[in-house]
C-alpha cells in the first residue's frame, strides 16, 4: 500500500450515503492535481488527508489515486490553512477573510482561533459579532468531528453528524453509545440500519429490547412509505425476523409488549366475502391480526368517523334545484351534458360528492357548475389542494382563492395545525381537488377540521398513482359504496385534439397509444433502438440505449425542445419511473445541471452540488418553513461563508442551512411519483426496460397527463407496450372502506 499527503483542492462528486467521494488534490511531488477516489465520508475543500491506497489507471478518466485507508488532519501549511478556513467550514469566514487572516497569522492562525480569537479583530473588517460567530462555528465543528470520528471509527458514514449534533447537542455522543436507536426515533434521514450498524460495532446484543422494538417500528414504517396502514401480525414477525435475524417467537414477545405499553395498535382484519356471500378466508385466516403504529390507526379510524359525521348530518345550504341547470349553463356559459349536470345536482343535494375523471372529461367545467350553483345560493366557498401547483391552477381556472391543505389548516410548528376541531374552517362548501394525492393522515387533519355543516366536493382522478403516503383515500371511499360518486368518462370535442388526452384514455383502456408524431401533433416518440442503429451501436444493449436516451433527454431539453416551443428549459421537467440508474432521476439531475448550470460555487449534501440557479425539490414535509414534499423552487443564491442557501417557492424565499440540504434534491429531473398534482409546459419522459419493475400502467399513465402542452416520450416500443398491459398494482393494507360500511349503510 502507498502513502499520499494531500491538500484538497475540489470536490468532484460526494455520496452522502456511503461517503464515496471523488476528489483533486495537491500532493508534494506532483506537478498536476491528483485525482483522489474512494471512501471518504464529509471531506471539505482545504482538508488535509493522510492516505493509503493505490495508484490505478482508469479507462475513461486516467490515472487514479484509489483510497483505502483515510485520516484527516489539521493543516499544516500556509497554503493548506488558507484552503481549509476559505472552504465554508466555519461560518463567518469565507474565502476572502481566509486570506486575510492568513496573511496576518501566517501557520499559527490555527493556534490564535483555538486560544486567543480575539485577535482576529485585527484583521480589518472582522468585528466582535463576527468573531463570536466564527467561535460558536469552530466549536461546533470540533464537536461535529469528534462525532464524525467516532462514527467513522464504527464504519458508518458521516453525513449525518451535523443533524445529530443539531439534535443532541453536546450530549451526542453519550446518546449514541447508551442507545444509538435514538437516531432512528428521532432524526429525519437516519434509519433503523444506520443505528443498528453502530449498535453491533459498540456490543449491542441481537436479541436486545431496544434493538427488536427499533426493528419493528422501522419495519413498519418502510411499509407505511409503501403506502400500507397496517402490517397483518404474520407479515410483520416474517420480515421483521429476517431483518433482525432472530426466531419470529423471541420478536413476537416483543411484539406483545408493544401493543401491551400502547406502542403499536392492533386489529381483526375483517373477512373478505365473496359475491355470493360465502367468506374468502379459510378460518384461521380471518382471525388474523393488522398491527398499526397509532398515528395511522387514529388516522383511518378518524377519517371514517369524520366522513359519516359529516355524511349524517341533515344541516347546510339550501340550494333551489328548479331551473338550476337553465340558470348555471347561463351563468357560465358552458353546455353541461346529463353527466356533469348530474354531478352538480347531486353535490347541491348531498353533504359529500366523489367526482372522477381522466384529463379532458370535464372535471374543472364541473368544478364550476357546482361553484356557481353555491353561490347562487349565498354560500360561503373554500378551495384546497394538496399542493401548491395544484391550488395555483384550481385558483387560475376559478378565479377564487385556493389554498394549500396545509395553509387551509394554518400549520404552525410546534404546536401544528392550528384549524381543528376546537377551531374549525369558516365556510359552507369545501372543494378539494387532486385529491388521489391526499394520504391518509392529510385526509383526517384535514376532516377534523372541517364541521359537521359544512359540504364536501372531493375531485380527483382515480386511476392516477395513490399517494406518496399511506393509505388510497379517494379509491375507498369510492369502494365503500357509501357516498354519491360520479364518474365523468366522456371527452370533450376540444380536449379530443389533444393526442396527450386522447393517449392518457387509450393507456387507460390497455391500447397502445397513437406515436405517429407530425408538426401539429403534442405527443412524440423517441425511438432509441433505431437511435442507436443508426449510429452502428448495439440495439439490443440495454446499457447502450440507457446511455443513448440520457443523452438525447439532455440535448432536448437544454437545447432542440427549448429552441423549436420557445421555452424557458426551467418549464421543460423530465420525468422518471426510477431514481436509480443511468435514466434515473439522480443521473439525468446531474447531466441536466452541468447542461443547463455549469461552472460557479456552491454548497455539498448527498452527492450534489447546489449552486445558484439550481432547479431544486423539497423532499419531506418540514412545517417550520412551511414548504413539503414535492414542492419545486430554484436556488436564487449561494453563502459560502455562513453555508446556507436561499430558494424561491414561488412567492417567498426560504434559507436553508448546509447540514439541512438533504431536505433537497435536484429537480431538473424528477420521479413520476413525486410530480403528483402538478402541470407542466413540456414533459420528457425516458420508457425503457432498465425500469421494468416500475413500469406499470397507472404509472405511465400518471406521468403522461402532467404534460400541458407537448409531451415526449423516450425510449423502446417494447418498454412502452409491457407498461401498458402491466397492471399488477400492488393492493394497499388498509381498512378505510370496510370502517366506513361498518359505520354507514350503504347506497
Amino acid at each position: 500500500m502507498e502513502q499520499l499527503r494531500c491538500v484538497v483542492e475540489r470536490i468532484t462528486y460526494q455520496n452522502a450515503e456511503n461517503g464515496y467521494a471523488v476528489i483533486k488534490c495537491r500532493a508534494k511531488g506532483y506537478p498536476e492535481l491528483v485525482t483522489v477516489v474512494g471512501a471518504m465520508p464529509d471531506v471539505h475543500v482545504g482538508s488535509v488527508l493522510n492516505l493509503g491506497g493505490t495508484w490505478k489507471i482508469n479507462a475513461k478518466y486516467g490515472r487514479q489515486f484509489n483510497v483505502e485507508t483515510f485520516e484527516e488532519t489539521l493543516p499544516a501549511t500556509v497554503y493548506g490553512i488558507e484552503k481549509y478556513l476559505g472552504s465554508g467550514l466555519i461560518k463567518g469566514i469565507g474565502p476572502a477573510f481566509a486570506s486575510r487572516i492568513v496573511k496576518q497569522f501566517g501557520e499559527k492562525t490555527l493556534e490564535i482561533i483555538e486560544e486567543d480569537p480575539g485577535r482576529l479583530m485585527e484583521i480589518e473588517g472582522i468585528g466582535r459579532v463576527r468573531v463570536e460567530r466564527i467561535l460558536k462555528s469552530w466549536e461546533e465543528q470540533k464537536e461535529i468531528k469528534n462525532i464524525m470520528l467516532f462514527l467513522q471509527s464504527h464504519d458508518v458514514s458521516t453525513a449525518h453528524a451535523a443533524r445529530i449534533f443539531k439534535t443532541y447537542g453536546a450530549d451526542s455522543l453519550k446518546v449514541v453509545q447508551e442507545n444509538p436507536y435514538r437516531l432512528a426515533d428521532d432524526i429525519w434521514g437516519i434509519g433503523f440500519k444506520t443505528a443498528d450498524t453502530i449498535a453491533e460495532k459498540l456490543g449491542f446484543e441481537k436479541e436486545k429490547y431496544v434493538r427488536l422494538r427499533s426493528g419493528l417500528l422501522y419495519t413498519l414504517n418502510r411499509l407505511s412509505e409503501e403506502g400500507h396502514c397496517y402490517a397483518t401480525r404474520a407479515q410483520l414477525l416474517k420480515t421483521g425476523a429476517e431483518l433482525l435475524g432472530v426466531d419470529e417467537d423471541v420478536l413476537s414477545m416483543t411484539l406483545d409488549e408493544m401493543v401491551r405499553t400502547g406502542q403499536v395498535i392492533t386489529e381483526k382484519i375483517p373477512e373478505k366475502d365473496t359475491e355470493d356471500g360465502a367468506a374468502q378466508e379459510p378460518a384461521e385466516k380471518a382471525a388474523e391480526k393488522a398491527i398499526y403504529l397509532p398515528p395511522f390507526y387514529f388516522s383511518e379510524a378518524g377519517t371514517a368517523k369524520r366522513l359519516t359525521a359529516i355524511f349524517n348530518n341533515p344541516e347546510g345550504v339550501n340550494v333551489p334545484t328548479i331551473a338550476l341547470a337553465e340558470q348555471i349553463s347561463m351563468k357560465t356559459g358552458i353546455a353541461y351534458d346529463e353527466i356533469q349536470m348530474q354531478a352538480i345536482l347531486t353535490a347541491v343535494q348531498s353533504k359529500i360528492l366523489l367526482l372522477t375523471g381522466g384529463p379532458g372529461t370535464g372535471k374543472t367545467t364541473t368544478t364550476l357548475g357546482i361553484i356557481t350553483a353555491f353561490r347562487a345560493a349565498g354560500a360561503r366557498i373554500l378551495l384546497a389542494a394538496p399542493t401548491g401547483r395544484a391550488a395555483k391552477r384550481l385558483s387560475e381556472a376559478t378565479h377564487m382563492e385556493a389554498k394549500t391543505i396545509h395553509r387551509l389548516l394554518e400549520v404552525k410548528p410546534p404546536e401544528g395545525y392550528q384549524k381543528n376541531e376546537e377551531n374549525p374552517l369558516k365556510g359552507d362548501v369545501l372543494i378539494v381537488d387532486e385529491c388521489s394525492m391526499i394520504d391518509v393522515m392529510l385526509m383526517y387533519h384535514l376532516l377534523k377540521a372541517v364541521p359537521d355543516t359544512m359540504t364536501l366536493i372531493l375531485v380527483g382522478d382515480i386511476d392516477q398513482l395513490p399517494s406518496v403516503g399511506a393509505g388510497n383515500v379517494l379509491r375507498d371511499l369510492i369502494d365503500s359504496g357509501c357516498f354519491p360518486v360520479v364518474r365523468l368518462t366522456r371527452i370533450f370535442r376540444q380536449a379530443m385534439k389533444s393526442r396527450i388526452i386522447l393517449n392518457a384514455h387509450r393507456i387507460n383502456e390497455g391500447k397502445l397509444p397513437d406515436i405517429r408524431g407530425g408538426r401539429e401533433s403534442d405527443f412524440f416518440f423517441m425511438d432509441m433502438e433505431k437511435q442507436a442503429q443508426k449510429k452502428g451501436l448495439d440495439e439490443t444493449d440495454s446499457a447502450v440505449l440507457a446511455q443513448e436516451a440520457a443523452e438525447t433527454i439532455t440535448e432536448l431539453v437544454s437545447e432542440k425542445l427549448a429552441r423549436y416551443y420557445h421555452t424557458p428549459p426551467a418549464e421543460i421537467q423530465v420525468l422518471t419511473p426510477m431514481q436509480r440508474g443511468v435514466i434515473g432521476a439522480a443521473n439525468l439531475n446531474l447531466l441536466l445541471q452541468s447542461a443547463l448550470n455549469p461552472g460557479g460555487d456552491g454548497l455539498s449534501r448527498g452527492g450534489y452540488l447546489f449552486k445558484a440557479g439550481d432547479k431544486v425539490m423539497q423532499i419531506r414535509n418540514n412545517y417550520e418553513k412551511e414548504v413539503f414534499n414535492g414542492d419545486i423552487g430554484s436556488v436564487e443564491s449561494v453563502d459560502r461563508e455562513e453555508r446556507t442557501l436561499s430558494v424561491r417557492f414561488d412567492d417567498r424565499s426560504v434559507t436553508y442551512d448546509v447540514s439541512e440540504l438533504d431536505e433537497l434534491v435536484l429537480a431538473y429531473a424528477a420521479t413520476i411519483h413525486k410530480s403528483q398534482g402538478s402541470e407542466y409546459p413540456i414533459v420528457v419522459i425516458p420508457i425503457l426496460m432498465n425500469h421494468y419493475v416500475m413500469l406499470q400502467r397507472n404509472l405511465l399513465y400518471t406521468g403522461i397527463t402532467r404534460a400541458k402542452k407537448i409531451l415526449v416520450l423516450v425510449g423502446t416500443r417494447k418498454a412502452l407496450g409491457y407498461a401498458v398491459r402491466n397492471v399488477t398494482v400492488e393492493n394497499r393494507n388498509t381498512m378505510l372502506s370496510d370502517r366506513i360500511r361498518s359505520l354507514l349503510p350503504q347506497r
